[in-house]
């Protein structure tokens, strides 16, 4: 069965009006409900992820601003939400929907946080929508248990994916990889282990065509025990943030490649959401619903 974190806290903890679409949370659910590409036995409510765990990949440092609310004025701008101690809270169930979507994943093939992705959140700051780096603490909690020995970061997101590029800089066992726009935010880039930057308004086949002649030979190369896909939806030409010209089509061609491969090669996938800002809350929904309805379809 597939298994799907999500938790009502998702949902909350951003003021209404806020230019992040946090309604997505909920929406997104009801669609693959509604449509009969899940039932509610495939959710599961994550635990929230303890200090311990969280302190394998953030500073003490920052963590301690985020749990006591004493980041500056200039570090709360970095992040771009007011801050608050539930969405703190909010960001703790979310990263270990992450780690439990790595168990299932490695029991029944791939499992899917509805949230997460926050890929912009470094060892020791937050930036970008992001506090605690879900895919960072999630691959770092089962290295340490020592149980996995090589970790794939697949991150598709059209941002990229600077926070996690940053904690694994120096760690071989787990490699970073990055399709993003090149002259997209972050303006300052880190180094992924590989870092392909398109050009702006990049459109389906040029980016598939890359995707295609990439991937395949990366888990060739790497052969990982496990892999973490953030799956943004942000790629699209409707995207207000992203500065690519996919098609929804497109954008499922994409999915459908990643999903694929795991698959034929036998590698659990836990996938992340990821960013989303389309004008139409419609085309975020359907874009991110179908994520879900490929892995529905590709293992079950």
């Amino acid at each position: 069965m597939l298994k799907i974190a999500y938790s009502p806290i998702y949902k909350y903890a951003v003021p209404k009006g806020h230019r992040f679409p946090m309604e997505k949370y909920e929406l997104l659910p009801e669609q693959l409900i509604y449509e009969g590409t899940i039932t509610e036995a495939n959710f599961f409510a994550p635990k929230q992820v303890d200090e311990a765990t969280i302190l394998l990949t953030h500073e003490a440092e920052y963590w301690n601003k985020l749990k006591n609310q004493t980041l500056s004025k200039k570090e709360i701008r970095a992040i771009g939400f007011p801050m608050s101690t539930h969405l703190v809270k909010r960001g703790t169930f979310i990263t270990h929907g992450t780690i439990e979507c790595a168990e299932f994943a490695m029991q029944h093939g791939v499992a899917m946080n509805i949230a997460g992705g926050t890929h912009h959140s470094f060892t020791y700051k937050g930036e970008g929508f992001c506090l605690l780096n879900d895919v960072g603490v999630a691959a770092n909690f089962f290295l340490e248990r020592g149980e996995i020995k090589k970790i794939l970061v697949i991150d598709l997101d059209v941002h990229q994916g600077n926070g996690t590029a940053q904690i694994f800089q120096n760690d071989a066992r787990v490699f970073t990889f990055s399709i993003h726009g090149a002259k997209n935010y972050p303006t300052r880039k880190e180094k992924s282990d590989l870092d392909i930057g398109l050009p702006d308004k990049t459109e389906d086949d040029a980016y598939l065509k890359i995707l295609k002649n990439t991937l395949p030979t990366l888990i060739e190369t790497v052969q990982p025990d496990l892999a973490f896909y953030v799956s943004g939806v942000d790629v699209l030409e409707s995207d207000k943030l992203g500065r690519l010209s996919m098609t929804l089509e497109g954008c499922k061609e994409r999915d459908r490649t990643v999903l694929e491969l795991c698959k034929k090669n036998e590698i659990p996938l836990a996938i992340s959401m990821g960013g989303g800002y389309s004008e139409r809350i419609s085309t975020i929904i359907e874009a991110h619903a179908n994520t879900f309805r490929l892995a529905q379809e590709i293992w079950f």
